[in-house]
C-alpha cells in the first residue's frame, strides 16, 4: 500500500470512531438510540413475536392472502420463519426513517460551535465526510445486526430446528438492508454539507422525501424522456423487493448509485462552503 495513503486511512478510522463514540456522549445521540431501542423492542414484543401465530391462522390466511396478494406481497406467507417475514416487512420502511434521525448531525452541529475549523486544520475536508459517513454506516450496520440477532433468538426459542435456516436468511437480510440505507446515510451526509442544524437536516429531509416525487412525477409527465428520474429519490426500489428479497443485483446497484451521487455532491458542496 502507498505510504502516502496510509495517513489517509487512518484519519477516517479516527473520524468513524469519534462519529461512533459521540453517540453515547451527547443527549441527542443517547436519546436517538433510546428511542430505536424502544420502538424495536414494541415491534419485536407484538408484530414480530406473534408471526408463526398469525401466519398459521386460517382466517389471518384468508385475509392477508387477499390483502396482500393484491399488495404482491403473498410471498412473505410462504417464508420458512414466519417472525423474519414480519421483520423484513416492517425493517425495510423502518430502518430509512431511522436512519435519517440517527445519522442527521455528522458535521452541521461542529460548524454551529466552530469545532469544524479545527477539525479541518487536521484533516482534509474530503476526509472528514467521509470519515463521518463510515462511522454512521458503522452505527446503521451495528443497529441493524442487533435487530436481527433478536428476532433469530425468537425464533430459535419458539422452535429451535428453524435456527440455521433462520441464520440463512437473517444473514441475507441483513446485506440487503445495509444496501438499502445507504444512500439514505449518504443523503444526510450530503445536507450536512451546508447546514448548522440537525433539525434543519429532518426538515431538509421532509421537504425533499415531500416535494421532491411531486416535482419528478410533474417533470416527467411532460418529458417522458425522463422516467427513470424517480431513482434519484432513496428508497424508490423498496416496492420491488418486498416480495421477494433475492431480487435482481440491479436493484440494489441503484442504492449503491444513489448512495455515490449523494457523496460526491456532499465533497463538493463542503469544499466550497465556508467552515
Amino acid at each position: 500500500m502507498n505510504s502516502s495513503f496510509q495517513p489517509t486511512l487512518l484519519r477516517l478510522w479516527h473520524l468513524a470512531c469519534f462519529e461512533i463514540t459521540r453517540v453515547f456522549q451527547t443527549k441527542s445521540g443517547l436519546l436517538a438510540l433510546f428511542a430505536f431501542l424502544l420502538v424495536w423492542f414494541l415491534i419485536l414484543y407484538y408484530p414480530v413475536n406473534s408471526a408463526f401465530e398469525f401466519i398459521s391462522s386460517p382466517l389471518f390466511k384468508d385475509v392477508a392472502k387477499s390483502m396482500f396478494g393484491a399488495l404482491g406481497l403473498s410471498t412473505l406467507l410462504k417464508w420458512p420463519v414466519a417472525e423474519l417475514a414480519i421483520y423484513w416487512l416492517i425493517a425495510l420502511y423502518i430502518f430509512p426513517i431511522f436512519t435519517i434521525v440517527i445519522t442527521s448531525d455528522q458535521t452541521c452541529a461542529d460548524r454551529e460551535r466552530g469545532t469544524l475549523r479545527f477539525i479541518s486544520l487536521r484533516a482534509t475536508r474530503g476526509e472528514i465526510i467521509f470519515g463521518r459517513f463510515l462511522g454512521q454506516l458503522v452505527i446503521m450496520t451495528v443497529l441493524i445486526g442487533l435487530s436481527l440477532v433478536t428476532t433469530v433468538l425468537m425464533v430459535a426459542f419458539r422452535d429451535s430446528d428453524l435456527l440455521s435456516s433462520g441464520i440463512l436468511k437473517a444473514s441475507q437480510l441483513y446485506f440487503q438492508l445495509v444496501i438499502l440505507v445507504l444512500p439514505f446515510i449518504a443523503l444526510m451526509t450530503l445536507f450536512n454539507s451546508f447546514t448548522t442544524s440537525a433539525k434543519k437536516v429532518v426538515l431538509f429531509s421532509i421537504l425533499f422525501f415531500g416535494l421532491g416525487p411531486m416535482i419528478i412525477t410533474l417533470v416527467e409527465s411532460k418529458l417522458p424522456i425522463l422516467v427513470y428520474l424517480g431513482y434519484l429519490i432513496p428508497g424508490t426500489q423498496i416496492s420491488d423487493v418486498i416480495n421477494s428479497p433475492e431480487q435482481s443485483l440491479t436493484i440494489y446497484l441503484v442504492s449503491l448509485s444513489q448512495m455515490m451521487a449523494f457523496l460526491c455532491m456532499a465533497y463538493f458542496k463542503m469544499k466550497r462552503c465556508s467552515l
